[in-house]
């Protein structure tokens, strides 16, 4: 009988010691197959995190008595709530201030205060329009340039803790001068800003030399979209954001959204549109320019609604208020977003 039980208490010893190897060989597979994983760039997405970004736009406006106090509550605010990053879609000047060195450095040391990184892509306020009496009678593509010295380094973003960033310049030498368009990859979302602008997108015939700069820039953004596109689906992304300072739909008649001689038509209407309408995975697009905030769905495509591209205004002007964007790509429709305040007092 004791013998008995000595034998069962062997075999009951074996069996737990193999359980447990069998447990450690299956923790070190499942650890081997994330590695892999993440070497091919697809963990980040399959076990991508919920996390915020803040989308602002169309700020400060107004003199720096009176506009800057606001904006830099407005900043303190996005630093408490401590975004993944933040999104600065264009227009850092109103429409009637002077595009002047002195103003470019103000908005660049505005954009230093932010405690977590910035993207940044220009409005028409600060080179398009510049030709205006108002804003000093500038010349436009002269300003674009300066915009592009002072705002863009190669691979960075701004803000006080920059991150990595690729350029299209560096992606696509036959649209080198494009430094301002840019992509970066965040926890299995795919995020690019593209140089579209208000004032019909710069597609003035009255302007000298406007036409022929529209021109190379639409053709250096619809190839930048459709590579947003096939880089979110080379890297296995679940959700695109494209971000830019125009509203495209202000020139919609009763008839077309993308009329002939709109500066939207083959940006918007002919590439983003179809590409959004084929992807697997949802697009959201952020805007300003037209300082309404609102969150919905106003594009069609082939007179369909089109559910796959949800659109983002933000305030701005008068409104000194910023969207926080939470992404939670468990969710059917991974966008959320609510209004930040400024801090007052600060």
């Amino acid at each position: 009988m004791h013998r008995s039980m000595v034998l069962v208490l062997r075999v009951l010893v074996l069996i737990v010691c193999s359980r447990r190897a069998m447990a450690l060989m299956l923790a070190r597979q499942a650890r081997a197959w994330l590695a892999a994983l993440a070497l091919f760039g697809l963990a980040g997405s399959a076990l991508a995190q919920a996390f915020s970004f803040v989308a602002l736009g169309d700020l400060p406006y107004g003199s720096p008595q009176k506009a800057y106090p606001a904006y830099r509550q407005l900043i303190a605010s996005i630093n408490q709530l401590k975004p993944a990053f933040s999104i600065h879609v264009g227009d850092i000047k109103s429409g009637s201030s002077l595009c002047s060195d002195r103003e470019f450095e103000a908005q660049r040391g505005h954009f230093d205060l932010f405690d977590a990184p910035v993207v940044y892509t220009p409005g028409d306020n600060e080179w398009t329009d510049c030709h205006r009496r108002s804003n000093g009678g500038y010349e436009p593509q002269e300003r674009l340039q300066a915009l592009r010295q002072l705002f863009f380094r190669p691979g960075l973003s701004l803000g006080a803790q920059p991150m990595a960033l690729q350029a299209q310049a560096e992606l696509m030498p036959e649209h080198a001068a494009f430094v301002e368009n840019q992509r970066w990859l965040h926890q299995g979302v795919l995020f690019a800003t593209v140089h579209v602008v208000g004032s019909n997108n710069n597609m003035q015939p009255d302007v000298p030399g406007a036409l022929q700069e529209f021109a190379l820039r639409d053709v250096a953004n619809m190839a930048w979209i459709k590579a947003a596109f096939e880089h979110a689906r080379a890297s296995g992304a679940r959700a695109l954001v494209l971000a830019m300072q125009a509203n495209p739909l202000l020139g919609r008649n009763l008839f077309e959204d993308f009329p002939k001689g709109s500066g939207f038509r083959s940006s918007i209407g002919d590439t983003l549109l179809p590409l959004a309408a084929a992807s697997s995975v949802p697009v959201l697009l952020v805007h300003g320019d037209s300082h309404w905030y609102r969150m919905d769905q106003p594009f069609t495509w082939q007179r369909q609604p089109l559910r796959q591209l949800t659109r983002l205004e933000v305030p701005g002007g008068s409104d000194v208020r910023a969207w926080r964007v939470s992404v939670d790509l468990s969710r059917p429709q991974p966008f959320s977003a609510e209004l930040i305040e400024p801090q007052r007092g600060q």
